[in-house]
């Protein structure tokens, strides 16, 4: 049979890796919840600027006196087709 001190020592021991794990595990997923937050921030920052980039895209041609929008009624399919026509020479 073990002496006392053996077990007194044995539970410490016992105890310390527990309370280690879960300090441990407790820093794990704090980091990976900080990892996961900082992936939704960028992907709503990429696509954001791909918004910005088709609204510049689909705004340029109506300064150009082209409508690109199909949707639109001022749309007009055979100055797109110029337009695209010159762009292509």
């Amino acid at each position: 049979m073990a002496s006392a001190t053996v077990n007194v020592v044995r539970y410490t021991a016992l105890l310390t890796g527990v309370f280690y794990g879960i300090t441990h595990r407790r820093s794990l997923q704090k980091a990976h919840d900080e990892d996961v937050q900082q992936h939704a921030i960028h992907e709503r920052e990429h696509l954001i600027a791909e918004a910005k980039e088709a609204w510049k895209r689909k705004t340029q041609g109506a300064k150009d006196g082209v409508v690109t929008d199909p949707e639109d009624p001022r749309f007009d399919l055979e100055k797109l087709i110029a337009k695209w026509e010159s762009e292509s020479k």
